[in-house]
């Protein structure tokens, strides 16, 4: 552990219940226990099991604190995140995560943490720290070209607005995810960020100068295959040796994350694009009814189909991989450019259409095309052939290992954390004198 100047600081962490919300805020607390600080990691029981081990360097640093969720009527049994029910039960989650106040209310005047590190869901959060005397941070998972496309509305396409993803209307929850964002936003004494300068330094600087409040960029967050996977793993393995049969970057890894559920007729023309472009390809697939499309493809030489859970990052690195055919969602992103693997995206909802327009601005995505907000087999085809060999996909893969040496560099995510910690170990200091 390094030392600090300042004395160690007890930080408490508060994410959403979603695991594209706990994944990041889990490396971000690991991060911060590096450099000696005790982190409480607050979440419901069962979404603290699910958590990859801790490893034993930082076992002392990292205390789990486990609220258990209220019940709510709507809400099936042993429903603690949002890949646990379908999308329109999301606002009854909510409901339910709103229900902690009373609880973490409690663990904040009991153990007084210095800071508290929160999402964009507990809207009732800030009056609290204001009134305890605790450092708020409202760190944002989501790229800064987001939280300026909030505060801005630059874009005019719908496909990737995400003003038109974002509810403005109270739902069952109680409170619309908009006025949630405002109060959360806004009442924090400043905020953290999902990404660096050198990838969106531009949206950091005005997204500071819109909400008049400091930003600090902490980095990308990619996850360390040492911190995040088991070295044992039996369903690596049994991919691994499918994967070591395929030639090299020929293979189209196809994962569209734990909550985009196709349809029908979505899961088909994915399919049958697989099927004309002719790549071998590794799909994950998960939440998804058994599709008959299985019983013609389950001896498919061509391809592997996976419904158990996988090593993303040990796949992505496989030396085999050519290509991610993804959703674009931020971490999803994030793992790919971090070993120089392009994506071929096709964005469902929230976030994914601002992060694929981004990304395609850096030439290191291709989008599937769409015709009245559909795509089909030919264009999903013909999308993983670009990317995969075609003469225009040179300068996208040569983009996407570029970028990786930005995404995997070590040394320059570290150096966000350090200034991060160092802003934060500045501010509780300045609020106790």
């Amino acid at each position: 552990m390094e030392n600090q100047p300042n004395k160690f600081l007890h930080i408490a962490v508060f994410p959403w219940l979603a695991f594209g919300h706990i994944s990041p805020f889990f490396e971000l607390s690991k991060l911060i226990a590096q450099k000696g600080h005790k982190v409480s990691f607050i979440s419901t029981p069962r979404n603290i099991q699910r958590l990859p081990q801790l490893p034993p360097s930082l076992q002392p640093f990292i205390k789990f604190v486990e609220l258990p969720l209220p019940h709510i009527d709507q809400l099936p049994e042993n429903a603690e995140a949002t890949m646990d029910i379908p999308t329109h039960i999301v606002p009854y989650l909510k409901k339910a995560f709103d229900g902690l106040q009373q609880p973490l209310t409690l663990f904040l005047e009991t153990s007084t943490p210095d800071c508290i590190i929160y999402d964009f869901v507990p809207y009732w959060l800030p009056p609290i720290t204001s009134k305890l005397g605790i450092l708020s941070i409202y760190f944002s998972i989501f790229i800064a070209s987001f939280l300026e496309e909030l505060l801005v509305h630059k874009s005019n396409d719908e496909e990737d607005n995400v003003i038109s993803t974002v509810h403005f209307e109270p739902n069952e929850s109680g409170a619309s995810d908009m006025f949630r964002m405002k109060e959360t936003f806004f009442g924090a004494d400043f905020i953290a960020v999902r990404s660096c300068m050198k990838i969106e330094g531009k949206a950091v600087g005005s997204v500071e100068n819109h909400c008049k409040k400091k930003v600090i960029p902490v980095g990308v967050l990619a996850p360390s295959l040492e911190f995040s996977e088991d070295k044992k793993d039996e369903n690596w393995d049994t991919i691994r040796k499918w994967l070591d049969k395929q030639e090299k970057k020929s293979v189209v890894y196809v994962a569209f994350g734990s909550e985009v559920i196709l349809s029908d007729e979505e899961f088909t023309e994915i399919a049958k694009g697989l099927e004309l472009s002719n790549f071998p390809f590794l799909w994950i697939v998960k939440n998804q009814d058994k599709h008959e499309w299985f019983v013609e493809n389950d001896s498919n030489k061509n391809g592997l189909i996976w419904s158990n859970w996988a090593p993303q990052l040990r796949i992505l690195s496989h030396e085999s991989i050519g290509g991610f055919l993804t959703h674009c969602g931020w971490s999803s992103v994030i793992e790919s450019l971090q070993v120089g693997c392009p994506l071929i995206v096709s964005p469902f909802q929230n976030d994914q259409g601002l992060n694929a327009r981004v990304m395609e601005e850096k030439m290191v995505v291709v989008k599937v095309e769409r015709n009245d907000g559909k795509f089909n087999r030919d264009s999903v085809a013909k999308a993983l052939r670009l990317m995969m060999v075609e003469e225009e996909g040179k300068r996208y893969r040569s983009k996407a290992e570029e970028m990786g040496k930005i995404v995997g560099d070590k040394e320059l995510q570290q150096k966000y954390i350090d200034e991060f910690v160092d802003y934060v170990e500045l501010n509780v200091l300045a609020s106790k004198q």
